[in-house]
């Protein structure tokens, strides 16, 4: 292990009992590789347990928990539960990203896999400022390290299957509603990162990720409707509504959510290398909201 010529690496697995996590896992069974289960709560992952997963308990802000979660693993993939109202200088992120480099550095893995975001590169701050802040600090470490961008999670979607079902309206805050956004299926998130922990290399990179092709939220419209077998279509939220919308569902902070969406929408949350330099995905919309809807 850890570059030693070891026969039988560990892959030990964040966030596993998520959507994300379990495809990353179910890649690496897939090809006869161990997992190793880092959870929160050890009942939950007695799934993964009965898969033949070694189950480890640990908690993201726990550096000690993870230290040994990390130790004699060949691989890691670390997956951040998201906050999706975070305080207005992320010190919450800013703790996470120092518990993470203490486990890292003391557990000394051979490689990491850190699923961050489309945009962590951008200046301005926003929601995904989180990951900009955890990449830079991980980025202090000197072990092979690779910063998994992906796209606009199209299982997003998910939220919107009720209205689509039921009033043939969507609400948009993606805008305008013609302008292809980069967005990628879970399942392509996976499977790439199971890839990417099996692979060899040196130093630090990045590797976008997105989809066949660009969506529009028209696009996730049309094919609502055409999976629904009802007219649907997009009605954009309109931007000065957005704060006290936000703020009514309970947020107490809702300007780092809200710079994100300008961020998309003004296309300067983007990849790094552009639509050109990034890695596509094989899973197009259509399976993905088939899949939502039939899981209702």
């Amino acid at each position: 292990m850890n570059g030693q010529g070891e026969t039988n690496p560990m892959f030990a697995i964040t966030g596993i009992t998520g959507k994300v996590g379990g495809e990353v896992a179910r890649n690496l069974l897939a090809a006869n590789q161990p997992v190793r289960a880092v959870v929160r709560d050890l009942s939950k992952g007695e799934a993964w347990a009965q898969l033949g997963c070694d189950l480890v308990r640990a908690d993201i802000n726990d550096a000690g928990a993870l230290t040994s979660a990390f130790k004699g693993a060949e691989s890691v993939f670390v997956l951040v539960p998201p906050n999706f109202d975070p305080s207005p200088d992320f010190q919450e992120a800013r703790a996470t990203a120092a518990t993470l480099r203490s486990a890292l550095a003391a557990a000394r893995p051979g490689r990491v896999v850190y699923l961050s975001t489309i945009g962590a590169q951008a200046t301005q701050s926003n929601l995904l400022t989180q990951h900009t802040i955890i990449e830079q600090v991980l980025g202090e470490l000197s072990m092979p390290i690779t910063f998994l961008r992906p796209g606009w999670f199209m299982e997003n979607c998910s939220w919107d299957i009720a209205s689509a079902t039921n009033d043939g309206v969507i609400l948009s805050f993606l805008q305008p509603i013609d302008k292809p956004v980069p967005m990628v299926a879970t399942a392509d998130i996976g499977r790439v990162a199971a890839e990417l922990l099996q692979e060899t290399w040196k130093g630090h990179r990045v590797v976008e990720l997105e989809g066949p092709h660009r969506v529009t939220p028209n696009e996730i419209a049309t094919t609502f409707a055409d999976l629904l077998g009802r007219p649907v279509r997009m009605e954009p939220v309109p931007r000065e509504t957005w704060e006290s919308l936000f703020k009514s569902q309970g947020m107490k902070n809702p300007t780092p959510r809200i710079k994100m969406l300008d961020g998309f929408n003004e296309g300067w949350i983007e990849f790094e290398s552009a639509e050109s330099g990034s890695r596509k995905g094989r899973v197009a919309l259509e399976a993905v909201l088939q899949t939502l809807i039939e899981s209702r």
